[in-house]
């Protein structure tokens, strides 16, 4: 589930016939050159191919259409290596219905004053090429994304890079299927929707399934397989065993792979990609699932609790974006108001994804109060340090909005030995002050997705192809 299905981007570079045959064919030579070159540069996730030189309206509204019926094709990459008459680009780019980025460059970076003349005029007019086209697509009033610079430069190569993985997620945001066991917690506002919009504007379905059939899953697991999987994770986390007797542990444990296997099992069946539990409904469980949970983010599912299927879709969408690398659902619990030390402690009982783990988790088991269940095992772990990003994805009845903050990670300052949860600890780069004035006024919700892997360019790319509302609070 972390990784989606094979992608490419088309390379459509833009001329005319008005400077002759062998202009054109020194442009497709050009076009060929630079995108050779940025897939060997190592900076792209996904490669690009050539696709043509547009210079007719015909055939660049069959390029737009091809790419519009090609499942594999996730974006369009434009270059106005000449002046490429705009008129030209209407009714396919009208037509286009994936992202699209302007790379506005040229072939050379610099000015060749020695041997400049009017034939390296007329080859390389991407100074004016690319505010002609550029016209186009603002008067289109498109949401495409325009990045300026050398193709030959590595920042600009990374950027590059990092808008196709935005891309590649804003395709799969319409296979994202999301299963609700139980409904969201009861009385609370922050974390409903409308699933019918968010099917119309992200793509995401959100089905309903009782605790019930997934109790079915549960009960039907093989134990050998358990006892497997039990040994292969012993090689990957620390098993503590604490207070407990050898065998209450193990029973907590194996009934957490049994949940993690029937869930797993489920949503593959069935096709989700996300999902979301209820403390409040356990009904024939054992226990809340958190090892469980946990797992099953690692493996690249989305999650999030109390049936809030908006964050675990979103959460499902940025381990896109960010390859599953360090991107969990989190919470906000407790603040640190002190001078110097302004910081919010993040975690969610139990299901905190251990790919932002800094330390090898320990799988513990504990009581929760709360959920009238038996003891869950979990991981534990210390977060990560770094730059992140803080999203959240609100409903206001009339529209949804991405809302996010650029934060600091660090780690917590002491041991919490009365709290055995997996926690993660940051500080929003505008302040603690500043920022969470800035959530709470615009509305954010206590529920997140945490990211080291995604950056705020990414999420204001995000929000521009499905045409969101983007608050960045700075």
């Amino acid at each position: 589930m972390s990784n989606v299905k094979e992608y490419k981007f088309w390379f459509v570079t833009g001329s005319q016939f008005l400077y002759g045959p062998e202009v054109l064919e020194q442009v497709a030579a050009d076009s060929k050159k630079l995108v050779a070159a940025l897939n060997d540069s190592g900076k792209l996730p996904y490669p690009v191919e050539f696709k043509t030189v547009g210079v007719t309206a015909e055939n660049i509204t069959e390029t737009m259409k091809a790419a519009n019926y090609d499942d594999s094709v996730a974006g369009i990459i434009t270059w106005a290596h000449t002046f490429s008459p705009a008129k030209n680009w209407i009714r396919g780019t009208q037509l286009l219905n994936k992202p699209l980025l302007h790379l506005a460059t040229q072939m050379l970076d610099k000015i060749p004053y020695d041997t400049i003349d009017f034939d390296y005029m007329n080859l390389n007019q991407s100074a004016h090429g690319d505010r002609e086209y550029a016209f186009i697509n603002a008067r289109l009033r498109l949401n495409n994304k325009i990045i300026f610079g050398h193709w030959g430069d590595p920042a600009i190569q990374e950027q590059i890079g990092k808008w196709m993985s935005v891309a590649v997620a804003y395709n799969e945001s319409f296979k994202i299927k999301i299963v609700i066991f139980a409904d969201k917690m009861r009385n609370v506002a922050v974390t409903d929707g409308d699933k019918i919009e968010a099917q119309i504007k992200l793509g995401w379905t959100v089905d309903y399934w009782g605790v019930g059939d997934l109790v079915a899953y549960v009960d039907a697991i093989d134990s050998h397989t358990i006892d497997d999987l039990y040994t292969a994770l012993q090689d990957k986390y620390d098993f503590v065993r604490g207070d407990n007797d050898a065998a209450k542990y193990e029973h907590h444990v194996k009934y957490q792979l049994r949940e993690y296997l029937a869930i797993k099992q489920f949503m593959d069946e069935k096709g989700y990609s996300g999902f979301t539990t209820n403390f409040e409904d356990l009904v024939g469980l054992e226990q809340l699932p958190g090892l469980a949970v946990q797992l099953l983010m690692a493996d690249g599912y989305g999650f999030a609790g109390e049936g809030d299927w908006k964050t675990a879709a979103l959460t499902r969408l940025l381990k896109i974006v960010g390859h599953n690398q360090a991107t969990a659902f989190m919470e906000d619990y407790t603040l640190d108001l002190r001078k110097g030390h302004e910081a919010i402690l993040g975690s969610h009982m139990l299901e905190v994804d251990p790919t932002i783990a800094s330390d090898k988790p320990r799988i513990e088991v504990h009581p929760l109060d709360i959920g009238g269940k038996a003891d869950p095992a979990r991981l534990v772990f210390t977060g990560r340090t770094g730059d992140a990003v803080d999203v959240t994805l609100a409903d206001y009845g009339d529209e949804f909005k991405l809302i996010s903050y650029d934060v600091t990670g660090n780690k917590p300052e002491a041991e919490t030995p009365y709290l055995p949860v997996a926690k993660q600890l940051w500080t929003p780069k505008a302040g603690l002050k500043a920022g969470a004035e800035g959530w709470l006024t615009v509305g954010g919700g206590h529920h997140t997705t945490l990211s080291f892997a995604v950056d705020s360019e990414q999420l204001r790319d995000l929000a521009n192809m499905f045409g969101l509302t983007y608050v960045n609070i700075q």
